[in-house]
């Protein structure tokens, strides 16, 4: 007797597959469609966890860090074609590691590199030092910092996606106690990077302050610093190094250096739409048009090195020439600007500091994969982190969102950390909750990305939830999301008790609820899973209350009523098994009931 698989032959093209993000391959998907997962040492390296490249999309770059090796490094005789490698170097004899990436170079794996692997568990630490030794990679852990609460944290290819929250003081907004609660905010919603970009206030007590408070890398712009009470046309040598070593030794993790700004650039920026967005690229224009001289940053650059070096500060190479609009995006002075941060970034290696480079802002949707794959090419694959893009510019008020497509798209096609932006992003300094928005927001551009890169295990928690969903299991539903207070009050607000059906279909059109009696089982297919009677969810509270009261759907009274309006309406037996439930009465009454 034939069945129907033997009736109906289905015949599928799927593309080459890459790693499952499930750490067991559950459900029926196929996996991921991005390219499989190469993590070795050497040139092996450059297309982990990368996505498929669109035709005409520019080639990664065949070189590392190990190809910009500093001066007194000799190559060994045997090892002209496998360079890539501690044992292929010979150091001068005097020489003592200091930054991540020499400790790499000499085959040494540090304790950071050590957590790195805890953190990232698909990793081990011969593969986080081999990838910060190839420079596709960068552990931003100031020894200062080390010397407080920091704990280090990976940001590059190989690793899990990363999000960056900004926040600082201004000079009309903010001061040290309210940056130092958003920094705690902020890392209670996922920031793995926090930058200080205060203007106002006491920025060196502010920046003291989160830097010995903070778990995670705090980054800066240390040029807002170098002009607080002097002329910008004033800045010179001395007062540039000084501000940066001062930085350093306070535990500063990351300087943002706008170096590729150079005046051969400025000419291309004429006719933009916006011109210069970046604060530092503008200002650092401003004093090249005064002095008729070139970027002091760029001139300075192996001096700069050299103060990083000895605190281990990466660098994050600014974009100051990034477009501030759609209008603006990949054109010349972006990817002029870019080309130069290729060539700081071969003389950072050089030093024996770590890089990551800073990308664009604002742009299309069709622009984003070119953006980061010819990044990886001018910059010989440095970890890219990248401000957002917004893919339109007509959403202010809602560019976490706008921003947060364009993260998802830079993300899967190569970005290795993401610039939160939040809903006050061109429109004000962003506050407590904005925090909370802008690091969601981004969680979930990283995340996305992350699964369908293929990283393993990324999807192990989102397939949990989908069992307590196909379950009918709310308890176990709102304890797997990220945001459990938030879905709670949002379950709650409509429908307070733990029913067989959820109150956005109600009863009968609960397409889970349906799925269950076609295939006759009672509580979801996982028994780990199941739960044998309904429940009344314990009153809201403070803070869900508050997250219903921002909504502006209900007013503060019919809020208050949420928490007791389902205990009056819904009778419930001894054990507690309620009346709404479909398998305890039928479905006219519980429809009855939950219309009440």
């Amino acid at each position: 007797m034939s069945t129907l698989t033997d009736t109906y032959r289905y015949e599928f093209s799927l593309p080459p597959l890459g790693q499952n993000p499930s750490t067991d391959a559950k459900g029926t998907t196929p996996g991921s469609f991005a390219n499989a997962p190469q993590i070795l040492p050497g040139v092996a390296g450059r297309l982990t966890f990368s996505s498929p490249d669109t035709p005409g999309m520019p080639e990664p770059s065949d070189k590392t860090a190990w190809d910009f090796m500093p001066d007194g490094w000799d190559l060994k005789a045997g090892f002209e074609t496998s360079y890539e490698t501690a044992e292929a170097w010979q150091p001068p004899a005097d020489f003592q590691p200091v930054t991540q990436l020499e400790y790499a170079r000499l085959g040494t794996i540090t304790p950071e590199m050590e957590r790195v692997a805890e953190r990232e568990s698909h990793l081990t630490a011969i593969q986080v030092r081999d990838e910060v030794a190839a420079g596709r990679m960068i552990i931003p852990a100031n020894k200062v910092h080390l010397g407080y609460n920091l704990d280090a944290m990976a940001i590059g290819r190989a690793a899990k996606t990363k999000i960056n929250a900004n926040m600082g003081a201004s000079p009309i907004s903010s001061g040290t106690e309210e940056e130092l609660d958003k920094l705690r905010w902020a890392e209670k919603w996922g920031a793995d990077t926090v930058m200080d970009l205060s203007t106002g206030g006491n920025i060196d007590e502010c920046r003291q302050a989160i830097i010995q408070h903070s778990t995670v890398p705090i980054g800066t712009v240390p040029i807002y610093s170098m002009i607080i009470a002097r002329r910008l046309e004033d800045l010179d040598r001395p007062s540039i190094l000084q501000m940066l070593e001062h930085q350093a030794k306070q535990g500063v993790d990351y300087f943002t250096i706008h170096a590729g700004v150079l005046q051969e650039h400025l000419p291309f920026v004429k006719d933009r739409l916006i011109g210069i967005v970046s604060r530092g690229g503008s200002l650092l224009a401003k004093w090249m048009i005064h002095h008729n001289r070139q970027n002091p940053m760029y001139d300075l650059w192996d001096d700069i090195c050299q103060i990083m070096r000895e605190y281990d500060v990466s660098f994050s190479i600014g974009d100051g020439l990034r477009p501030g609009g759609l209008a603006d995006a990949t054109d010349k002075a972006q990817l002029a600007e870019l080309q130069t941060l290729g060539e700081l970034t071969e003389r950072a290696w050089r030093h024996g500091v770590q890089v990551m480079i800073e990308g664009p802002g604002h742009v299309s949707f069709d622009q984003i994969e070119y953006n980061m794959k010819m990044q990886r090419t001018l910059c010989h694959g440095a970890p890219f982190y990248v401000l957002g893009p917004l893919v339109t510019d007509i959403f202010p008020g809602y560019d976490h969102i706008t921003s947060c497509i364009g993260a998802t798209a830079a993300g899967y096609h190569g970005a290795s950390m993401l610039c939160y932006v939040t809903p006050k992003e061109h429109l004000g300094l962003p506050k407590k909750d904005d925090v909370k928005q802008g690091c969601i927001a981004y969680k979930i551009a990283a995340h996305s990305a992350d699964v369908a890169l293929g990283i393993p295990g990324t999807r192990d928690r989102d397939d949990e939830l989908t069992k307590a969903r196909a379950a009918l299991n709310w308890e176990k539903h709102f304890e797997l999301s990220f945001d459990p207070d938030t879905a709670r009050a949002f379950h709650d607000e409509d429908l307070d008790v733990d029913t067989d059906f959820c109150a956005m279909c109600g009863h009968d059109w609960c397409s889970v609820r349906i799925s269950k009696e076609i295939v006759e089982f009672t509580s979801g297919k996982e028994e780990s899973y199941a739960w044998d009677k309904a429940r009344v969810s314990e009153a809201l509270t403070e803070e869900q209350q508050e997250i219903l009261e921002k909504r502006g759907v209900l007013s503060p009274e019919e809020i208050h009523k949420l928490a007791s309006k389902t205990k009056k309406t819904v009778e419930a037996t001894g054990d507690g098994k309620a009346a709404c439930h479909s398998d305890f009465v039928d479905a006219d009454t519980a429809k009855e009931l939950q219309a009440r």
